[in-house]
C-alpha cells in the first residue's frame, strides 16, 4: 500500500534520517586477513556459529555492521585489526519490509532488513533481479552499502509486484516500479498464449 508521508515530514527528511545511520568505516580499513572461521549467514538471513544459530538479535545486528564483502567476492567480519572470512549461502541481508511512500519528490520505495538497516531504492540502492534459467524463478536483491545486498523476501517480492505496471517493450511486457526518480525492472511476464 502507498502510503503519504506522515504530516509534516518529508520524503527529503526521510532520506536524511536514513543516510544518518551509522556504521563503522569498514571499507577504510585493511588489516590482515586472519583466516576463516565456522560463520555463516543462511539464505534466510539467520546466523550460525559452528553450526548453530546466533539467537541473540543485538550479537547479529552488532556483527553485521562490520561485514564487507571484496573485490574477491567473499565476505569478510572487518575491524581495525583483523579481517577473518566467512561463508554466506546468498546474500548477507534480507529485506523483510517495504514501504511505499508518496511524497512532494515522487514515489519512494523504503526497505528495511532483518538486521533493521533501511535504504531507500534509487540511484545508490538499485532492486536487480536475477531468474533461475531451469526453474524461471525470480531472485530479488536491493543494494545496502559497499558490495552488500539484501535478498528481498518472497512476501515483500508479491508487494512490489503488486503495485509495479506492466510495460510493453520489444513484443514482452515487462513489470517495472519506480522509486526517487529511477526505473526498476522485476521482471518480465510469461504469455499464456497456446
Amino acid at each position: 500500500m502507498t502510503e503519504p508521508v506522515a504530516p509534516g515530514l518529508r520524503l527529503e527528511d526521510i532520506l536524511k534520517q536514513i543516510d544518518g545511520q551509522k556504521f563503522p568505516p569498514v571499507d577504510r580499513w585493511n588489516p590482515d586477513f586472519c583466516g576463516d572461521i565456522d560463520m555463516r549467514i543462511a539464505s534466510d538471513g539467520t546466523w550460525f556459529y559452528m553450526g548453530t544459530p546466533i539467537t541473540r538479535e543485538r550479537m547479529v545486528r552488532l556483527f553485521s555492521t562490520v561485514l564487507r564483502k571484496d573485490e574477491d567476492g567473499k565476505t569478510y567480519l572487518v575491524t581495525p585489526v583483523e579481517k577473518i572470512g566467512i561463508t554466506v549461502d546468498d546474500a548477507p541481508f534480507v529485506a523483510t519490509r517495504v514501504d511505499m511512500l508518496q511524497g512532494d519528490a515522487g514515489k519512494a520505495l523504503k526497505f528495511t532488513t532483518n538486521v533493521g538497516d533501511e535504504v531507500i531504492a534509487g540511484p545508490e540502492h538499485c532492486i536487480r533481479v536475477e531468474v533461475n534459467a531451469e526453474t524461471g524463478e525470480p531472485r530479488p536483491y536491493i543494494h545496502i552499502r559497499g558490495r552488500l545486498e539484501a535478498l528481498i523476501a518472497r512476501s515483500v517480492f508479491y508487494e512490489l509486484v503488486d503495485h509495479a505496471r506492466s510495460v510493453e517493450k520489444g513484443g514482452q511486457t515487462k513489470l517495472e516500479l519506480e522509486s526517487m526518480g529511477e526505473c526498476f525492472s522485476l521482471g518480465t511476464l510469461e504469455s499464456e498464449a497456446g
